[in-house]
């Protein structure tokens, strides 16, 4: 169990922006063209920040993920993120993901509610120009979705481990708005966050998703045309519980410690395909069920 002395300043909300941009480099949804769609991670980014003052933490680092959602090639990208608050209000730029946490308020019991926005671009499958795979490349480009919607949640701080240790849970929707699969996507998140001491840290995490019918066909099922294109089997893939996952991540100071300075931040990801999305030949024949995300990066805290 962590101890701190009385009187060190408390390390929960640098920490949980640093936790907040692992999440989103450790998303396991896939790229395209350099820019991750954040299928697994919009959520809990928010969900963990903790508004006590104001903050910034930018960061650059490689992730290593699949070509495709149901891919079972791999590529290294570059995955750039900033993640803050300002006057009480918590705000996340991660790539191709922008989210804001519209209440600022913690009760003195260590709980947190959490609500707000969320955006994402989700380029899966929209260049297929470096997709390995010939067959997925000849069932053609997905048009990018441009995913609108918003959170809710709630966290705690002062568990498990020590009076900074924090968990907290959301779920959150959105919804494509211009026509890419037209359909909306609701994700329940569970993440838990504890310190190490002033120069470590470390959490996991865990979610899944839900999506309607337009994102199954659209990415999932292979229709008499595409069929004949690529040689897949034709399929039509029905909406519904489309994966879960679960990660780790940790966060390392360079200089100074994890309040102020350069850190190291890392974590992986394993997420399975399950129902029509793990059966579909896009996945089953062409690629794989399971997939592994993993991410190493370096961050400075202002």
């Amino acid at each position: 169990m962590a101890k701190y002395s009385p009187g060190v300043t408390p390390l929960t909300p640098k920490i949980a922006l640093l936790a907040a941009a692992t999440l989103a480099w450790t998303s396991p949804a896939l790229a395209q063209d350099g820019t991750i769609p954040p299928d697994q991670a919009a959520a809990p980014a928010a969900a963990e920040l903790d508004v006590s003052g104001d903050s910034l933490t930018i960061g650059a680092g490689a992730v290593y993920l699949p070509d495709y959602e149901g891919s079972n090639d791999y590529r290294l990208l570059p995955a750039p993120g900033a993640i803050g608050s300002y006057k009480g209000f918590a705000f996340q730029v991660a790539g191709n993901r922008l989210s804001v946490d519209l209440i600022p308020d913690r009760s003195p019991s260590g709980i947190d509610f959490q609500a707000g926005p969320i955006a994402v671009l989700n380029m899966n499958r929209s260049s297929i120009k470096n997709i390995d795979d010939a067959r997925i490349r000849a069932l053609g480009e997905v048009d990018t979705a441009i995913e609108l919607g918003g959170y809710v949640g709630i966290g705690k701080t002062g568990v498990i481990t020590s009076p900074y240790d924090r968990i907290s849970a959301s779920i959150s929707y959105r919804k494509d708005v211009n026509g890419a699969h037209d359909s909306g996507i609701l994700q329940p998140s569970i993440t838990y966050l504890t310190p190490l001491s002033r120069q470590a840290a470390v959490g996991l995490f865990a979610s899944a998703e839900k999506v309607e019918r337009g994102y199954a066909r659209t990415y999932f099922s292979v229709s008499p045309t595409q069929a004949l294109a690529s040689g897949l089997p034709t399929y039509n893939a029905r909406g519904g519980w489309k994966n879960w996952s679960v990660g780790a991540l940790g966060t390392v100071a360079l200089t100074g410690d994890l309040l102020h300075g350069f850190k190291l931040i890392g974590g992986g990801t394993y997420s399975r395909l399950i129902n029509d999305f793990g059966d579909s030949p896009v996945t089953r024949i062409a690629g794989k069920r399971g997939q592994w995300l993993g991410v190493l990066g370096l961050a400075y805290t202002f």
